[in-house]
């Protein structure tokens, strides 16, 4: 009888320990699909904003929209740049380079979106700071540029002490402070100068950026190409030689990060730009380049077309299957050659 008793009790112990070993993988397999689905939602790209209904919308809340609704010389770009950092923390799910819980931690598309976003941000203030808010090159910075230009180049991966979303919200803030000083028509200690150097200047830092971006996306197909770094000079000298030949090729688990952060460098520049037409109108104008730089938009836009495959393909050039990164390269490279055309316009006077 009593044989019979433990093997009754041994028999209800395995019982209540398979319930248990059920119920916790049914919990973990829950929480998988939630992470999964929160996951997809974060990765949704922000749509694109229009920067003058914005920036209007942003005077008139803060109380500098005049009664011919016009916006003051520099507030469009300046309010612009302000919305994209807003964006990049307020998008679904927050700033998630820095995220260590899941399901941030396990992403890796919207950080590289998120990164290509802020290095445009960081180039855009750094002109504000350095060319559009002086006169000339012995002019005193402005008091809240010199504040949040530093704030927006924290390090994007710091999660506390401090975190880069509190960093970069200060500079936001003392970008907002100078919006105000600026639209404050009745004082004139904010000045934006919309001059042709100072935009040849910040076009000469997208240009460089773009060159770089299409060469990274290219490398998705490996190749070898001429070593031309020394190009054009006969006597230019370099730290260490390199060869006549370099090997190009992004890697396997890299493509998708580089591709998304082209996208997000397109979708920064595309809004900028934006912007400097409607603040640089007359510069434009007056160099009959304002057809270029909405060309430029135009190659910009290309590139945030809807992405209808699930994964970013990798074919090769001339296979069967596409090649997602050849394809922003593309539009990436024809951008960045109508940039240096524009350039040209605004330098010769």
């Amino acid at each position: 009888m009593s044989w019979l008793t433990g093997q009754l009790e041994q028999f209800k112990e395995r019982v209540n320990f398979s319930g248990l070993w059920k119920v916790a993988v049914s919990i973990v397999a829950i929480l998988v699909i939630l992470l999964s689905f929160l996951g997809m939602y974060w990765s949704s790209e922000p749509d694109a904003f229009d920067v003058v209904d914005t920036a209007k919308a942003k005077a008139e809340e803060r109380g500098y929209l005049n009664n011919s609704k016009k916006l003051v010389v520099g507030y469009t770009t300046a309010s612009t740049l302000h919305s994209i950092m807003d964006t990049l923390l307020e998008k679904p799910g927050g700033f998630i380079t820095n995220d260590l819980a899941p399901p941030g931690i396990f992403m890796d598309n919207m950080p590289a979106w998120e990164f290509g976003v802020l290095v445009q941000a960081r180039d855009l203030a750094r002109a504000f700071r350095k060319d559009f808010s002086r006169s000339q090159s012995q002019s005193t910075e402005d008091v809240n540029l010199k504040v949040a230009e530093p704030q927006f180049n924290f390090d994007n991966k710091s999660w506390a002490l401090p975190s880069s979303e509190s960093e970069y919200r200060r500079g936001n803030q003392e970008l907002m402070e100078y919006l105000d000083r600026l639209a404050d028509t009745s004082k004139n200690d904010a000045q934006f100068y919309a001059r042709a150097d100072n935009l040849a200047d910040w076009l000469s830092d997208i240009s460089t950026r773009l060159g770089s971006m299409s060469q990274r996306l290219s490398a998705s197909v490996a190749s070898v190409r001429e070593n031309t770094d020394l190009a054009g000079d006969a006597n230019a000298r370099q730290t260490s030689d390199t060869g006549a030949y370099q090997y190009v090729k992004t890697p396997w688990l890299k493509i998708d990060d580089v591709f998304y952060e082209a996208r997000g460098t397109s979708w920064a520049l595309m809004h900028m730009l934006r912007a400097v037409e409607v603040d640089f109108f007359f510069v434009l104008q007056d160099k009959n380049a304002l057809v270029s730089l909405r060309q430029i938009i135009r190659e910009l836009e290309a590139t945030q077309s809807s992405i209808w495959s699930p994964i970013i393909l990798n074919g090769s050039g001339f296979g069967m299957l596409a090649n997602h990164s050849l394809v922003m390269a593309s539009y990436i490279s024809r951008a960045n050659t109508a940039i240096i055309d524009l350039r040209r316009l605004l330098e010769q006077g």
